[in-house]
């Protein structure tokens, strides 16, 4: 049925055992609530990645075995539709805008900013999962382009000194959030 080698390498899996568990766990409980239809497969990928926050490699393969498919034809879904994620959710979700205006005011400029400071590419979570960052059409801020969103808080204006700032206010946030627990 599943053809675990065939995905395997195509997703990073740096879970350990007890989060693949905890990840069966829940993936088995939105599969009771499903038939063995392929026509089903969209669905339950959503309700598993509403319950985990992404698609994990442990819920792909066994979606895969549920449902009598190929690995690779689950792994080719979840990359074809850009709602899924293959990625866990940072704590902090950065979401770079571009849209036309923020595009011509240097949306991909930022864009960049964001990938070296974090360290990561578009789509990735940072190790510590405390960011993750990812691209938008549009934030419906055109006026103040180009924009990035941070924790679901519009950040107009944005140049890569900004992105400096943004982050620095993150790092002091959670400094004095440290200091008040002591």
């Amino acid at each position: 049925m599943a053809d675990a080698s065939a995905i395997a390498g195509a997703i990073d899996s740096t879970r350990d055992g007890a989060d693949g568990g905890k990840f069966l766990e829940k993936t088995e409980r939105v599969l009771k609530r499903f038939g063995r239809k392929r026509e089903n497969l969209v669905p339950i990928l959503q309700h598993v990645q509403s319950r985990l926050g992404y698609i994990p490699r442990e819920a792909m393969l066994r979606i895969a075995d549920y449902l009598g498919l190929p690995a690779t034809e689950i792994y080719g879904v979840v990359t074809f539709y850009n709602q899924f994620r293959l990625n866990p959710p940072g704590k902090h979700p950065v979401r770079v805008c571009l849209g036309t205006a923020c595009h011509m005011k240097g949306g991909y400029i930022v864009l960049d900013a964001w990938k070296r400071r974090l360290g990561i590419k578009q789509g990735e979570t940072t190790p510590d999962r405390n960011f993750d960052l990812d691209t938008v059409a549009c934030v419906g801020c055109c006026s103040m382009a180009p924009v990035t969103v941070v924790d679901k808080r519009v950040q107009g204006n944005v140049s890569p000194t900004r992105v400096d700032g943004i982050l620095l206010s993150y790092f002091l946030k959670k400094g004095r959030k440290r200091n008040r627990t002591r």
